[in-house]
């Protein structure tokens, strides 16, 4: 029997543990991750980051996340204002 698919608040956690191994800087463990936590501002995500958080979701949660497609779409300014929440709700999305 499944248990389907992961809560909201399962998800931001497993989202913020592999950002944090993305970023893979000692000051990212002392952030706090939540759902309004900026990519640009706060984690100050760079565009390789972006690529290995897409592998690192895809390895996590199978091929119906494809994060990279999902950004391909977006504008500049778009990608620059996402925020963890976002990033959940999709992920979500695509699990559903």
């Amino acid at each position: 029997m499944s248990a389907g698919p992961p809560s909201p608040a399962d998800v931001l956690a497993r989202l913020s543990a592999l950002l944090r191994e993305v970023i893979a800087e000692p000051w990212a463990e002392e952030v706090v991750i939540g759902r309004e936590t900026s990519f640009h501002h706060e984690l100050e995500l760079e565009s390789i980051e972006f690529v290995v958080l897409a592998e690192r979701l895809q390895a996590e949660y199978g091929p119906k996340v494809d994060f990279a497609a999902w950004l391909a779409d977006m504008e500049l300014d778009q990608i620059l204002a996402l925020r963890a929440g976002e990033v959940v709700d999709f992920i979500c999305r695509c699990l559903a």
